[in-house]
């Protein structure tokens, strides 16, 4: 067995493992008890409403993937002009493109379908587990969202690797096949940015309109039954933060791998196919220490469970660092730069560190025992006005340290990178991916960390509607503050990894346009054509944001005014004399999301497609790549702008969300209080910010990047 097989079987190996230990998991968590027929009868409600909704969106992204994979088949294999650097005939690399695109798209609607399955099927076990211990009930809801993780990594593995190896065996070379399958990154983003989308304005379209007339209006709890809204509410949990997330991460490392991989073929001099299959590897690796940290996780009903959560994480950084320098060790060590190996390694560490500075960070700036929340709680004592005013304030100035740990990871990898190859440019790119695959190292892990907020949210609200004791509602409120935290906390590292693969990205860009023209481009803003291309690229990203943000605003007035008038025509609900109706909530906010998620998610996909064909017309035989160099600058400040947007939204959203969390603590009159009233003002206020636009925005940025991967020979 040579070492290239040896490798591609490592690969498939600990994909194959992966799968393996999901469905151990599942196995394991479906085994636990259901708890009584009154919370299980709440549980299928919350089931019934998600699988309903994801079947309906997933049904509607199908008609959008197959109509722009045909779409991309016609571009490639007539449209465009065949050249002598195209990797492979016409017919053939439209054949290939649309392939990998169909197989991104299908590949990421498993992985988030696969994750919200067990999503809605782990809530009502963790919740049955509390009535024992919170050290079962913590276990019970990490393996179940350690599934997803799993499955969403171990997908995307195989689905980059497998495309790899079918290319290999038909006998393609190794230097043209990651430019054959860039549409895997595209179809994954593609995927991703409708769930996210779709997911997002659902849950918080629910979430806004259950808390402004439930909390404020009627003054009853949150998950209180008499709430017609809150079983949408817990349904929106799962398809925006299990579906959404899944698809989210499942198109990060998918991306990531195609954008190393093309950037290690321009290292082929130094590191042969050992370039090219690095990422790859590494990936794999960084799989495993996810699975250990996740086994690892146990607490006791006197401990903080957050911090059993982090000695998980931190168990699976150090095996994912170690994993790295194997890794290094055995694929990049070449006499012909004998240092570069321990460089490159140093790299993923600089990744992996980079993540846990973001969730340090995140902490800081959403969590209630930190100055940012605490001081958007005091302003709270004066009105909704202030709050308001606080939040914004809080969220404009998260911006700055995360810039700054952003940038001294890129500037530190590309120098540790640049010296492994003696200064070579390519080599310097090359330390920014290592860098980006270390951040994401730890993908599993963290996205088990995301999943459990859901289902310990769902879990307190199955607890709180059967009217469990006091007790266990004790335990599910300790995990669900956990969850919380846990949700926010991969936000920020979902979008730290989404500014370095961003960046990566771009460079993959730039190496793909040399690879079709044989010409090194820049991005040079003096020219009128690319700077228009940058101003409409933060343009798309504001635009974007406008939409999502409304749209969430359309579908809460709709369910506002329906959980108003089941309370004004059926005022036994009030009493606990009848049931609300649930079903009408969900339907509405189904349909809603739905027709919402459209607009926005179009505006994403035409925007830089319109950019590049649009400035074709300004090619001249003095720019022959001008188009390409106007996408290329759409590309850079859409970038940046949406980087830094997406950190306002995400923290501001988290920080009025825990102010209002602390009051309700009972710090600055407790609940129901005005503070306490203002506070969930401004929490609905930031609903939008942080678990819609800030989350599309995550998919939106890396969208532009696969895209104009994808679609760069037509800019040509």
């Amino acid at each position: 067995m040579d070492s290239m097989t040896t490798a591609l079987a490592l690969v498939f190996g600990v994909s194959a493992a992966s799968l393996a230990a999901a469905y151990w998991l599942i196995r394991w968590v479906m085994a636990k008890d259901t708890g009584s027929p009154e919370m299980r009868r709440i549980s299928d409600a919350i089931k019934a409403g998600a699988e309903a909704f994801l079947k309906r969106q997933n049904k509607t992204i199908g008609v959008f993937a197959v109509c722009l994979a045909a779409l991309i088949f016609v571009l490639y294999a007539f449209v465009r002009q065949p050249n002598e650097h195209d990797p492979a005939g016409a017919v053939a690399l439209a054949f290939w493109t649309t392939l990998s695109f169909a197989a991104g798209a299908a590949c990421s609607v498993v992985a988030g379908y696969v994750g919200m399955w067990i999503s809605i099927r782990t809530n009502i076990r963790t919740a049955s587990a509390a009535r024992s211990s919170l050290n079962d009930a913590l276990q019970v809801a990490l393996r179940g969202g350690a599934v997803s993780g799993l499955f969403v990594t171990a997908m995307s593995l195989l689905g980059v690797g497998g495309l790899f190896a079918l290319l290999k065996l038909i006998g393609y070379e190794i230097s043209k096949i990651p430019f054959m399958i860039v549409g895997y990154g595209f179809g994954a983003s593609f995927v991703a940015l409708f769930a996210q989308l779709g997911g997002g304005i659902y849950t918080k379209a629910a979430d806004v309109g259950a808390d402004l007339v439930g909390k404020v209006e009627v003054g009853i709890p949150e998950d209180d039954p008499r709430n017609p809204a809150v079983i949408a509410d817990l349904v929106g949990d799962n398809v925006g933060d299990c579906a959404g997330r899944g698809a989210d991460l499942f198109e990060s490392t998918a991306a990531e791998n195609i954008g190393a991989m093309i950037l290690g073929v321009s290292l082929m001099p130094v590191f042969g196919w050992k370039g090219v299959l690095f990422p790859l590897v590494a990936r794999a690796l960084g799989i495993a220490a996810s699975i250990a940290g996740v086994l690892a996780v146990r607490t006791d009903d006197s401990e903080d469970p957050m911090d059993a959560l982090n000695r998980g994480y931190y168990l699976a950084s150090a095996l994912a660092m170690a994993g790295f320098a194997f890794a290094a060790w055995w694929l990049l060590s070449t006499p012909q730069a004998p240092s570069a190996w321990w460089k490159y390694a140093l790299c993923g560490a600089v990744g992996i560190l980079t993540s846990q500075a973001f969730v340090y960070i995140t902490q800081y700036y959403t969590e209630y025992r930190y100055n940012p929340v605490k001081s958007i709680a005091e302003s709270s004592e004066t009105g909704p006005a202030t709050n308001v005013i606080a939040g914004v304030a809080v969220g404009l100035e998260s911006t700055a340290v995360p810039a700054l740990v952003i940038s001294a990871a890129i500037l530190a990898s590309y120098q540790l990178g640049s010296s492994a190859l003696g200064e070579a440019a390519m080599g310097g790119l090359f330390g920014t991916a290592v860098a980006t695959m270390g951040m994401l190292g730890t993908a599993a892990y963290i996205l088990a960390m995301d999943t459990f907020g859901p289902i310990t949210d769902n879990a307190g609200g199955i607890v709180e509607m059967s009217r469990q004791p006091e007790d266990i509602r004790r335990k599910t409120d300790r995990l669900d503050a956990v969850g919380n935290t846990t949700k926010a906390l991969t936000k920020g590292y979902a979008i730290g990894s989404a500014a370095l693969a961003a960046f990566l990205l771009f460079s993959a860009y730039l190496d793909e346009i040399y690879n079709y023209t044989g010409r090194r481009i820049s991005v040079d803003l003096s020219k009128p054509e690319v700077f228009v291309g940058a101003l409409l690229g933060a343009m798309l990203v504001f635009l974007f944001s406008s939409m999502a943000i409304r749209a969430v605003g359309k579908a809460a007035f709709s369910v506002i005014q329906e959980v108003r008038r089941q309370f004004r025509e059926r005022p036994g609900i009030m009493e606990g004399a009848e049931d609300p109706d649930y079903g009408q909530c969900v339907d509405i906010v189904t349909i809603g999301a739905l027709k919402a998620m459209v607009l926005p998610g179009l505006l994403a996909v035409c925007g830089p497609i319109g950019v590049g064909l649009a400035f074709r017309g300004f090619i001249s035989e003095a720019q022959p790549t001008i188009a390409a160099e106007a996408v290329a600058g759409l590309l850079m400040i859409g970038t940046v702008a949406g980087i830094l947007m997406a950190l306002f939204f995400n923290n501001a959203g988290g920080a009025w969300d825990n102010a209002k969390k602390y009051i309700e603590t009972g710090a600055h009159g407790g609940k129901r209080s005005d503070p306490h009233k203002a506070a969930v003002v401004g929490d609905t206020v930031g609903d939008p910010f942080k678990d819609t636009a800030g989350p599309s925005l995550h998919v939106l940025i890396k969208l532009l990047a696969t895209i104009t991967l994808v679609l760069a020979p037509l800019f040509l």
